[in-house]
């Protein structure tokens, strides 16, 4: 596989192809494919979705939604994190983001990095592709890679 540029950094490990991923894998990033449709974005134009799995197999999407007061918008991955949180469900296992740029992958902001591993019992996989196409590369990590020093008050 050649390299590519991943947010700025050259990584071929990390970057697999959605073919050789598990069928749950493939169900979770289709899901959050799917959840980017409903995003509400008309100020950045930039659709985002969201699918994120539960200790019990159970599966929440969400897509961004903008507000014109732009701090009052929300991302995708929370949206699917509050939809669990509020379900009774608070023990992540993995999530998938979709989101499209050209040159890199769109892998949660700092804010939803810290919301997601607040309701993790461990490290779970995080699963980050492009939607221009079939999803046939897929940069694979974890919300522990993305946030190894993680705030706790516990």
């Amino acid at each position: 596989m050649s390299k590519c540029h991943v947010n700025g950094i050259r990584d071929e490990i990390n970057i697999k192809e959605f073919s050789t991923l598990d069928a749950p894998t493939q169900d979770l990033i289709l899901a959050a494919i799917e959840a980017r449709k409903s995003a509400y974005c008309p100020y950045s134009n930039f659709a985002v979705g969201a699918a994120l799995r539960t200790f019990d197999d159970s599966i929440y999407t969400g897509c961004n939604i903008e507000n014109a007061a732009f701090t009052a918008g929300i991302c995708a991955e929370r949206t699917a994190a509050a939809k669990a949180v509020s379900e009774g469900k608070r023990d992540f296992v993995a999530c998938a983001v979709v989101a499209l740029q050209e040159d890199s992958f769109t892998t949660p902001c700092g804010v939803c990095r810290q919301f997601l591993i607040e309701f993790a019992k461990k490290d779970f996989p995080l699963y980050v592709t492009k939607s221009n196409l079939p999803p046939y590369r897929v940069l694979c990590t974890s919300i522990g890679e993305l946030l190894p020093k993680r705030f706790s008050l516990s």
